[in-house]
């Protein structure tokens, strides 16, 4: 997994709308990029809606926000739509980008052990260093841990 002081790695993934997002566009700017199992799933839901709630706080502060998981592009713009998530969420279903910040893991839930991405998030300074990394992400108040 990333850790602090790596850079962000380049990538290139796919939004809920079919657009091409490139790690060059946040070159510069303070970027949070969030890990989330799966789209529309309660704890997925309450994590976006905290972000988009205080999304003018986060972006007052200069952060751009992008989330990532698994779903397909359609299961991203399902979610996107129904919660009104004014950042962009990537469909990283080859896991590129999810391989390239390490989150694919082992998990354990109800004693079944399967592969699985961990939520987590990152926060990048303007030169794309790696400046915070949140691994027990609090889905209900995860603008908060961002902005400590």
């Amino acid at each position: 997994m990333l850790k602090l002081g790596d850079s962000l790695p380049e990538f290139v993934g796919t939004n809920q709308e079919g657009n091409e997002i490139n790690s060059e566009q946040f070159k510069g700017k303070k970027l949070v990029v969030f890990f989330y199992p799966k789209a529309s799933t309660p704890g997925c839901t309450a994590e976006a809606c905290n972000l988009r709630d205080n999304y003018s706080v986060l972006k007052k502060k200069g952060y751009q926000l992008l989330g990532v998981s698994a779903d397909s592009v359609k299961r991203q713009k399902n979610f996107s739509d129904k919660n009104e998530l004014p950042f962009d969420v990537i469909a990283d279903e080859n896991h590129d980008i999810i391989d390239k910040f390490g989150v694919w893991q082992l998990k354990k839930f109800m004693g079944r052990e399967f592969m699985g991405i961990v939520r987590t998030t990152f926060v990048f300074d303007e030169n794309g260093i790696c400046i915070q990394v949140i691994e027990k992400v609090k889905t209900k108040d995860h603008a908060a841990q961002i902005l400590e």
